[in-house]
């Protein structure tokens, strides 16, 4: 099947009060992607570390992102990486300790499920760097100075995908699309929050149905809850739910309703994947490491991935998305870039 790529999207308003920093110079999606064939750069003597969350890295979404951004680093910066895969959740600590008392130049956490280790260790060793995807700093119990929010405004390019989903249940003869989420933390309902604004903006009366696995893992808790939504009617599942996600994604295939992946683009899982609300944390990662490595890295403060910089973006389109409806989303994007349409970014 043909696929339409369309170019990262990347813009978010402030998730935050307090997010500082602004991400530059993300590449978009006909850029080699992370941990692809690029230049090895010589061997360095910077180390970089990164500690999965429970998802670990073979999760096909937000961890696995993670690893192909210490990856890319490794090949393009020619630092020494250490990928750490927790097990459990009381493994954070831990690892992450680890890393700092081997003095490792920057240390990224992934996922707001370790913003309670990443502030408990950054605040016992105040010298070395720390990043955590997914949590601002300001949220930070101790607001730790030596540690950077990597956030992402994903209402965005969820409002545009719920835009698009609508449209095309309603052209198939329902107004019923879903969303299967993880746990109910804000992270997963940034994605939710946007992708019902964009389904209400396109079809009014649209019904959107939003379930949570409370897990994300296990991938027969998220098709339990997918196959439940498709038997209401829902003609499009997308999942906010990692490695659990992947069991919604096999719901909608069975069903032979679209799908919608998230964090990477998980059109490679079948034809039935309409797209995916890509979120840069390859990117995210590289970047942190590149700033520790060259001496310009800054805690206490959030960097910003959006719309503007290309850190969130829609995967691969399906062919089938209508020349027209491609051409209204595209517009739809630019005026959330102009601020003409304020996207919520919370339930």
């Amino acid at each position: 099947m043909r696929a339409r790529r369309w170019k990262s999207l990347a813009g978010v308003v402030a998730m935050v009060a307090t997010v500082g920093l602004v991400a530059a110079g993300c590449g978009d999606d006909d850029e080699p992607a992370a941990g692809g064939d690029t230049t090895t750069a010589p061997a360095s003597d910077f180390t970089a570390g990164l500690v999965s969350d429970v998802g670990k890295f073979n999760d096909r979404s937000f961890n696995q992102s993670a690893l192909e951004g210490l990856e890319r680093a490794q090949s393009e910066l020619g630092v020494k990486g250490t990928p750490v895969e927790s097990a459990a959740a009381g493994d954070y600590i831990a690892n992450l300790t680890t890393l700092a008392r081997d003095k490792t130049g920057v240390t990224i956490g992934v996922g707001f499920l370790m913003a309670d280790a990443i502030d408990t260790v950054a605040t016992k060793f105040p010298e070395q760097n720390f990043a955590i995807v997914d949590f601002p700093n300001a949220a930070l119990k101790n607001k730790p100075a030596n540690v950077r929010g990597l956030v992402f405004a994903t209402n965005e390019n969820s409002y545009l995908i719920g835009y698009m989903a609508a449209k095309m249940a309603e052209s198939e003869g329902s107004k019923v699309i879903s969303a299967v989420g993880g746990l109910k933390i804000p992270t997963v309902d940034i994605f939710i929050a946007g992708y019902q604004a964009g389904a209400k903006a396109a079809v009014p009366d649209i019904k959107v149905l939003v379930d949570y696995s409370q897990d994300f893992v296990a991938q027969a808790k998220c098709k339990e809850k997918a196959l439940d939504q498709i038997s209401k009617g829902s003609r499009v599942v997308f999942q906010v739910a990692g490695g659990c996600g992947l069991g919604a994604l096999s719901a909608a295939a069975d069903k032979k309703v679209w799908g919608v992946g998230v964090d990477r683009d998980q059109s490679d899982l079948g034809a039935h994947i309409l797209t995916s609300a890509v979120k840069r944390v390859d990117t995210s990662v590289f970047d942190s490491i590149k700033d520790a490595k060259d001496g310009t890295f800054t805690g206490g403060s959030d960097k910003l991935f959006n719309l503007a910089n290309e850190g969130v973006s829609l995967g691969t389109t399906s062919d089938k998305v209508p020349a027209e409806l491609v051409e209204e989303v595209d517009g739809l994007k630019q005026q959330i870039i102009d601020g003409t349409i304020k996207v919520p970014d919370a339930l």
